[in-house]
């Protein structure tokens, strides 16, 4: 019942949201409906082993609607109802037209996103790989910036080539169960030649490529980060973004380990090129949302890296920075998003001396700095660590110039808090004050994350541990 719920809590709010007269409610059920899913995420935390459930659906075709809570699934639904409550606190403040609709969607991504991370069915799984994709395009086309058309449109055509692409991957390989079943231990247990392998595994890892995003699948994201509502933007980055690598852990790895094997020097170049790309292209734009998308690149590129390194160290560290990389990243959104509502504007070359005017905020943004730059005692630099280590096992080279990233991301980090909260303060940002009591309270959850994920990151580590090793297995 338990795995119901978590589904079933943010879809009945999302439902209800639609037909709130008031924005004041809208918020507060959006609160409500993601603090009650926390507390059953929680719940399933007690829960020792995997939580199942398996129910009819559609048995004529062979599906069921079957969900499935492992070690991974916990973690990442861990992350995705923790943040919900915390980008709808931090975001409190922002207003924008038709409420009731704004959070009525924001909801159904909730519900889409955990069903994603639940479902052991592969039917089930694609439709919820589209229930969280969808609210996301009409929140970016309706609710974001002046460009948001241009945007949500590319958004919109790569997510749907993606998602036609999964779907024929699918259908694929449900013809080529011995049963016609969509059951994920159907899938597991195919024998497919080595074409069939190679052909299969293109067809979902471009899928889930797009959706991470990694280089070169990737260009639609700094423009849809950038004209996305804030709200949306941090479900985009910190959550969604972690669809496209679990599904490679969930389904690639041990549904095509031939041909993961076969191509994993491939991904793993391209990985390193989005890295190194990404990173040079942060150091050079001007416009903070830009910054902290074209950063959410790099660091998802090591984490692909690390996914094909086929080793324990790789594995257990990618896993660990999903969690941790999205934890980070919504509270730079989150300062983000704060400054933006503040001042008007997030162009470095019309920001600086915030740090007189907002301490507050400057001492909790200069955590997420450094957190972002894993810094050693951050829940970064666990992740990192062992992401790195994955790769020098891997291979020497592609480890070194993946380090070179580690220069980078501290030159555009540490560049982004000064240019913004040192030197002279100038017309826009002698009006801003210090960041209110709702900010300050997510921004302070995510700063104690930070810190007791540095120090003492083994919960996730243990919750992880068997998806790790039944992944080597294959």
């Amino acid at each position: 019942m338990l795995l119901v719920l978590l589904i079933l809590i943010p879809l009945l709010g999302g439902i209800l949201s639609f037909f709130l007269k008031t924005n004041a409610a809208a918020k507060n059920i959006a609160l409500l409906f993601s603090v009650a899913t926390f507390a059953m995420s929680l719940c399933t935390l007690c829960h020792k082993g995997t939580l199942s459930l398996q129910a009819d659906w559609l048995p004529q075709l062979g599906s069921s609607f079957s969900l499935s809570l492992d070690g991974m699934a916990k973690m990442l639904c861990l992350l995705t109802t923790l943040t919900f409550p915390l980008v709808l606190t931090a975001t409190r403040a922002n207003n924008y037209e038709n409420e009731n609709s704004f959070y009525g969607l924001t909801l159904l991504i909730q519900a889409g996103l955990l069903g994603v991370f639940l479902a052991s069915d592969v039917l089930l799984f694609y439709f919820f790989w589209e229930l969280a994709l969808i609210p996301a395009y009409f929140l970016s086309s309706r609710w974001g910036g002046e460009q948001r058309i241009r945007a949500a449109f590319k958004f919109f055509v790569y997510t749907f080539a993606g998602s036609l692409l999964l779907l024929v991957g699918i259908l694929y390989l449900y013809f080529k169960t011995a049963d016609h079943s969509f059951a994920l231990q159907s899938f597991y247990q195919l024998k497919l030649t080595v074409q069939e392998q190679n052909l299969g595994f293109w067809l979902f890892f471009i899928a889930f490529a797009i959706k991470m995003p990694m280089f070169p699948f990737h260009t639609w994201q700094p423009n849809a980060y950038e004209q996305s509502p804030t709200p949306t933007t941090m479900l985009l980055s910190g959550i969604m973004a972690k669809m496209g690598l679990y599904a490679v852990v969930r389904w690639l790895l041990p549904v095509f380990p031939v041909a993961a094997h076969h191509f994993s020097h491939l991904i793993i170049v391209l990985s390193v090129i989005g890295i190194l790309y990404a990173s040079l292209i942060a150091i050079k734009v001007d416009d903070m949302k830009r910054l902290v998308a074209y950063s959410s690149i790099a660091h998802i590129g090591l984490m692909c890296a690390a996914l094909f390194s086929h080793s324990e160290y790789g594995l257990q560290g990618a896993l660990v920075q999903m969690f941790n990389h999205g934890i980070n990243v919504v509270g730079l959104w989150i300062v983000v998003n704060v400054i933006e509502q503040q001042v008007g504007t997030r162009k470095f070359s019309e920001l600086g001396g915030l740090a007189q005017k907002a301490p507050t905020l400057a001492i909790l943004f200069c955590v997420m700095v450094f957190a972002n730059v894993a810094l050693p005692l951050t829940n970064a630099f666990v992740g990192e660590f062992l992401m790195f280590l994955g790769l020098f096992s891997y291979n020497v080279w592609a480890a070194a110039f993946a380090c070179i990233s580690i220069i980078l991301g501290a030159v555009y980090s540490l560049w982004m808090m000064q240019k913004v909260f040192y030197g002279p303060l100038n017309a826009k940002t002698e009006l801003a004050t210090d960041s209110s009591g709702a900010v300050n309270f997510s921004l302070i959850v995510i700063v104690i994350l930070v810190i007791v994920g540095g120090v003492y990151p083994q919960p996730i580590l243990d919750l992880v541990k068997d998806t790790v090793q039944t992944v080597l297995v294959k």
